[in-house]
């Protein structure tokens, strides 16, 4: 229970690597503010299961202590309402995970389309910019106000390692991915005096509700546990949060994109099976 006494939020965290974060930093004894937009009752993205109070029972019932709040990460109104509860609840914020990400929204759960980009639809830019960078943004700025006080504090974006993949021919997705790294280290330069360190984390193939929902509605759940198909789960992500959540010198990699495939070596956590799935990588395109 390395977390005892922390206090985080986990945006994004219905399902998919959000809960997985989030259920991992309930084991380590953290406070988790689970946000979101699907809630018991009502209806979830893309019908794919997973609501934000599923994820903050799970986090307690872990050790933890979860708390879901309902929040529209592209409403700013919706934004101010969610760290104006913690700072009268709490006080003060330790960790803000940005997890939250649009653009794949009304898709039918499809894998992103790789065409050239005059040939994209317009609305996967409005998803990945809106509910993806800016929202970052958004969470950043307010939790930053919650860390200050305290001089001390810790923002991990969820992102891709862009460079160490080929172009996917989703000018979209590889322009917001990579400016989630960007933003990272630009926030780091201003933050380091004062002792909050921002983190890009970059996961390998998660085997999500949405991976295995789009696997289901294509035709092809035989292919999950093929070569190609998702090998990690979200807790090898949110093993890779909480070890850097626990490390007293997080703050000197700051500004850095990292993989979590390298952290686990670097901090000898495993995934659920005990493994210790490398860095993802895809070969290069020909």
């Amino acid at each position: 229970m390395a977390l005892n006494g922390v206090v985080s939020l986990v945006t994004g965290a219905s399902r998919g690597a959000g809960r997985g974060i989030a259920l991992e930093l309930g084991a380590a004894g953290a406070t988790v503010y689970v946000s979101g937009r699907s809630v018991d009752g009502g209806p979830t993205t893309d019908n794919v299961p997973g609501t934000i109070e599923e994820t903050a029972r799970e986090v307690t019932n872990r050790g933890g202590c979860g708390i879901a709040v309902r929040c529209d990460h592209t409403v700013d109104a919706d934004v101010e309402s969610l760290f104006g509860r913690i700072r009268d609840e709490q006080g003060l914020l330790d960790l803000l995970v940005n997890n939250v990400w649009g653009g794949y929204e009304h898709s039918d759960c499809r894998p992103l389309p790789m065409v050239p980009f005059w040939e994209q639809p317009l609305h996967q830019w409005s998803g990945m910019f809106t509910a993806g960078v800016r929202a970052h943004f958004t969470a950043s700025r307010l939790a930053v106000r919650l860390m200050l006080p305290q001089r001390r504090g810790l923002i991990v974006s969820t992102t891709a390692n862009l460079d160490a993949l080929p172009y996917l021919r989703n000018i979209y997705y590889d322009v917001s991915k990579s400016a989630v790294a960007r933003l990272t280290w630009a926030m780091a330069q201003e933050l380091r005096d004062h002792g909050i360190a921002t983190l890009a984390v970059a996961p390998g193939f998660m085997r999500t509700e949405r991976i295995v929902e789009a696997f289901r509605r294509a035709g092809a759940e035989a292919a999950l546990d093929g070569p190609g198909g998702p090998k990690e789960t979200t807790a090898y992500l949110g093993r890779a949060v909480v070890a850097l959540a626990s490390d007293a010198r997080v703050i000197e990699r700051s500004g850095q994109l990292l993989d979590v495939g390298t952290l686990a070596r670097e901090y000898g956590f495993t995934d659920v099976d005990g493994t210790q799935p490398p860095p993802f990588r895809l070969p290069a395109s020909k």
